[in-house]
């Protein structure tokens, strides 16, 4: 997580240092003008600018994994079948006996069967 905000806070330090730049370069005004007025409210292009590479770094660090991720789960408890050897969200290991709607049965070693929600199965092991 600290990679993430290190990250983050170069990429602020990048917006409002290319933003400046453009300001010095189109002649708008110097490099310590842009940053005021970056903060100040005057330049509605370079907030503009700001926002967006805010959000491109919000969805690349943030939704864009997430539903990665959520679309991994959802092929896996769609996937499941009779005999498969599963782990739960609770470490137990153990093979599919029967698939409901929502619930799944599983056998433990030692014979003994638990149901658990769907939702908490979070890996197929190898056979």
């Amino acid at each position: 997580m600290k990679k993430w905000i290190a990250l983050l806070m170069c990429a602020m330090l990048l917006g409002i240092g290319l933003v400046s730049l453009a300001q010095e370069v189109s002649g708008e005004g110097t490099a310590t003008d842009g940053v005021s007025s970056l903060f100040g409210g005057s330049s509605v292009s370079s907030m503009l600018i700001l926002f967006a590479v805010f959000g491109a770094i919000f969805y690349f660090m943030l939704i864009r994994p997430q539903r990665k991720r959520q679309a991994k789960m959802t092929e896996l408890i769609g996937g499941l079948k009779r005999g498969d050897p599963v782990i739960t969200a609770g470490g137990i290991h153990g093979e599919i006996d029967s698939i409901g709607d929502k619930v799944v049965v599983i056998t433990l070693e030692d014979g003994a069967k638990l149901k658990v929600s769907k939702s908490s199965v979070v890996q197929k092991r190898d056979k």
